[in-house]
């Protein structure tokens, strides 16, 4: 019998919050103040500004650590300790990659998927020497309308779709899923809002990049000197438009060889999912690509893939019984904390 398990860290962070509530909340709002101290006081001038994701590390920070026994007063403490490292932590190792990305040193990336975006870079540089970037890639003039992202995107999902719901089947689709729609529609329509949606988060980001970072540079000089926004992995899309199809591409595809490697090491088979393969694997095409070009973006964001396939695998039997939730946290830093973590609980129990 061989469990299959989706990652979806949205999901995981309610099912927690449903049993670990107030220790989630208790860790992240202590969390962001330690971030502040450690921003004044160290030489990591980071502010972590992605709310959605200091509030994830904290629901895992509240669950593997009441699961290896620790009392509600050391679960919090020690919580909020570990996610204001994390939130300094994670931009710094990737802030000579973002650099380069950017162009700028105004703005870092505040997301806790950075090993894996860190393993993509070294990836990358190790692979991609003399590589061209993805973005100098010459298209015919007959294929210029796939420059804009949106129409890559749409196009990209639309096949990938079509593809799921002829191995679905009509019958399951129409039944199940789409409430009685054609399912060649179905998967269309769904192709389309999947890319309006990344659209409107880009349209964001570009607004936020603009408003947020000269609004930042007041607050950080009352508060910390040189202070610098990590935001959310989208911040580095409009950069490498096409780096940001092929990294998903190349991650989902490592997803999909993973279903098959996992079980050889008595893993449970982690089913890969849309969420974490389109924005993380996105987001580590974008970096292998600044370190080694198309060599790069292809070979790190598949290296990625297989990361954020193995991790949750290792991770489940340390979340307790919500390792038997059927999902887990998908991006590469709740595993590689929540592992560490949960082994050295594990030590003094």
């Amino acid at each position: 019998h061989i469990q299959g398990v989706v990652p979806n860290t949205d999901a995981m962070a309610a099912l927690a919050q449903k049993n670990y509530g107030t220790a989630t909340a208790m860790i992240m709002v202590l969390g962001m103040l330690f971030n502040i101290v450690l921003a004044r006081i160290t030489p990591l001038k980071y502010i972590f500004l992605t709310g959605h994701h200091t509030l994830y590390m904290a629901a895992m920070l509240a669950v593997i650590l009441s699961v290896g026994g620790l009392s509600p007063f050391w679960v919090i403490l020690v919580g909020a300790v570990i996610l204001g490292i994390m939130m300094v932590v994670s931009p710094a190792i990737l802030q000579p990659f973002t650099r380069k990305i950017t162009g700028t040193d105004d703005l870092a990336l505040g997301h806790f998927g950075s090993t894996g975006y860190l393993l993509s870079a070294l990836v990358g540089k190790a692979v991609g020497k003399g590589s061209p970037s993805i973005e100098e890639m010459q298209v015919p003039k007959s294929l210029n309308f796939l420059r804009d992202s949106s129409v890559a995107i749409s196009l990209t999902m639309m096949i990938l779709f079509v593809i799921l719901v002829l191995v679905a089947g009509k019958e399951f689709v129409e039944s199940s899923v789409s409430g009685g729609q054609n399912f060649i529609i179905f998967a269309v329509i769904q192709s389309l809002t999947f890319a309006a949606g990344v659209w409107i988060i880009l349209a964001g980001v570009r607004m936020i990049i603009a408003e947020i970072v000269p609004a930042f540079k007041g607050i950080a000089d009352k508060l910390v000197k040189d202070a610098k926004p990590a935001l959310d992995c989208p911040t580095v899309f409009p950069f490498a438009p096409n780096a940001v199809i092929v990294g998903f591409l190349s991650s989902f595809a490592a997803g999909l060889v993973s279903m098959f490697l996992c079980p050889l090491f008595g893993l449970s088979v982690i089913v890969p999912g849309l969420v974490p393969h389109f924005f993380c694997g996105a987001t580590a095409g974008v970096y292998g690509n600044i370190c080694g070009g198309r060599r790069g973006a292809v070979v790190g964001a598949f290296a990625h893939g297989l990361l954020i396939s193995f991790l949750p695998a290792i991770l489940l039997p340390l979340m307790g019984d919500l390792g038997f939730a059927s999902t887990t946290f998908g991006d590469a830093d709740f595993g590689v904390v929540g592992i560490i973590l949960g082994h050295v609980v594990s030590l003094f129990n």
